[in-house]
């Protein structure tokens, strides 16, 4: 099994479920089973968009994508999540969130 955290930023939020807050419970429910395959070793849906960032994409809807890093190969964090419309500020903002964790992860 792989440990899937989120991201909590210096406010104590989580980017993640400040998006996923806002989905419609069809878009939950398919963000949830992308997670879920995910802490299960299951990662055919993605790939690596640079960085250090990895990218899940669900064909549904608009394309949902959760973005995350890895640290070794049990854990993953997750970043946040968006659309294809979306995609390159929310790679962006999954970047910035990456090096948050990182740089505080240091110290």
């Amino acid at each position: 099994m792989i440990d899937v955290r989120e991201y909590i930023d210096t406010d104590g939020g989580s980017p993640l479920a400040s998006w996923f807050n806002r989905l419609n419970p069809q878009a939950a429910a398919k963000v949830t089973t992308a997670v879920t395959r995910l802490a299960g070793g299951n990662f055919s849906n993605v790939k690596g968009v640079g960085y250090g960032i990895f990218e899940c994409k669900i064909d549904f809807g608009p394309g949902y994508r959760v973005y995350f890093g890895k640290e070794g190969e049990r854990l993953v964090i997750l970043l946040g999540g968006g659309t294809k419309k979306r995609q390159q500020q929310d790679i962006s903002a999954a970047a910035a969130n990456w090096r948050d964790y990182k740089r505080r992860k240091e110290k």
